[in-house]
């Protein structure tokens, strides 16, 4: 097995490598002038089994573009140097929320990018919560192994529901889009507390640009502690709409839990309202973007879903191995 990093300013590769007690392998990465590179492993790949880990998150120094062309291109180097098999661990995918057309000649980003990944030479692709499991799946053709970020927020809410006062939980859709996302963690959660969790979803509805709720909540969250799931949080506005309107429906407490904490502007004000008690995320993607004093960071924690991937990707060595 080799796993090579294209990301030097994230932890998410060296501590994946540590739990799979591996180390990472060299590569190169060559800047010239006119601002091309040029990427090469360092270490023989012939025949090997080979894992890249790249977050296609922008920032804070490069571009979903720029990381996505490094991907490409040493992909295709691999495959090139006789590698045997190519699997792209990808924290964060870029351009998923892109999967169907909503207005005239609107693009399919999604299908683009798989292909693109797939013509490199990629094998077999490793995503966190993706943003539409079914499109993502269907986008490409080479096997995708899809990592559900409940299982990483899990302990994070048996903590809760054990905590002192915390009552009746809930889990809670923010919009009709993540109702079976929501639904999946319900039912884990059943089964791992032995008890009855509650279900709700906020309405949702966005025209022209503007999204609208009305404080709509389908589902009993009255005096209940609620675990508000959502695949991502950009600029917070869906989360605290959706708090907003399970508070004026009794909640006792909302807690947001997101696989992606992008927090692009203006997250760090919208995050501080005070219907939102805390924010749980992954380490998908580094809250470079967020103050580290203030509001949001004293309710913020982030939780590591290397060893989700990490389970995975020795799931999928021993297979290949056999």
């Amino acid at each position: 097995m080799l796993i090579f990093s294209l990301d030097p300013d994230c932890g998410f590769a060296p501590a994946l490598a540590a739990d799979l007690d591996e180390t990472l392998a060299r590569h190169e990465d060559r800047a010239f002038d006119d601002g091309e590179h040029k990427w090469r492993p360092l270490v023989d790949p012939r025949g090997d089994d080979v894992y890249v880990v790249a977050g296609l998150h922008g920032g804070p120094r490069d571009s979903p573009h720029d990381k996505l062309c490094r991907l490409l291109m040493f992909v295709a180097t691999l495959r090139d140097h006789g590698a045997q098999r190519v699997t792209a661990v990808v924290p964060y995918l870029a351009y998923a929320r892109k999967d169907r057309q909503t207005k005239p000649f609107d693009p399919l980003a999604l299908r683009y990018v798989a292909q693109l990944l797939e013509a490199a030479g990629t094998d077999q692709l490793l995503v966190l919560e993706a943003h539409n499991v079914a499109a993502t799946q269907n986008a490409f053709r080479c096997p995708t192994r899809h990592l559900e970020a409940h299982r990483v927020f899990d302990t994070v809410a048996t903590e809760i529901a054990d905590g002192a006062g915390a009552g009746p939980i809930a889990v809670v859709s923010p919009d009709p889009g993540g109702v079976k996302r929501a639904q999946l963690w319900r039912e884990s959660l059943e089964q791992r507390l032995e008890r009855p969790v509650g279900f709700a979803m906020v309405d949702k509805r966005r025209s022209g640009g503007l999204v609208s709720s009305d404080r709509l909540v389908a589902g009993d969250v009255r005096g209940m502690t609620v675990l508000l799931l959502d695949d991502l949080i950009a600029s917070g506005g869906t989360i605290a709409r959706a708090a907003a309107a399970l508070r004026h429906a009794g909640a006792r407490e909302v807690i947001a839990f997101a696989a992606h904490g992008l927090f692009i502007e203006p997250a760090a004000e919208t995050l501080a309202d005070p219907a939102i008690a805390r924010i749980v995320v992954t380490d998908s993607v580094p809250p470079f973007r967020l103050p580290a004093t203030g509001p949001v960071a004293a309710r913020l924690r982030v939780v590591s879903a290397v060893p989700l991937f990490a389970q995975a990707i020795r799931d999928s060595h021993d297979a290949w191995l056999r």
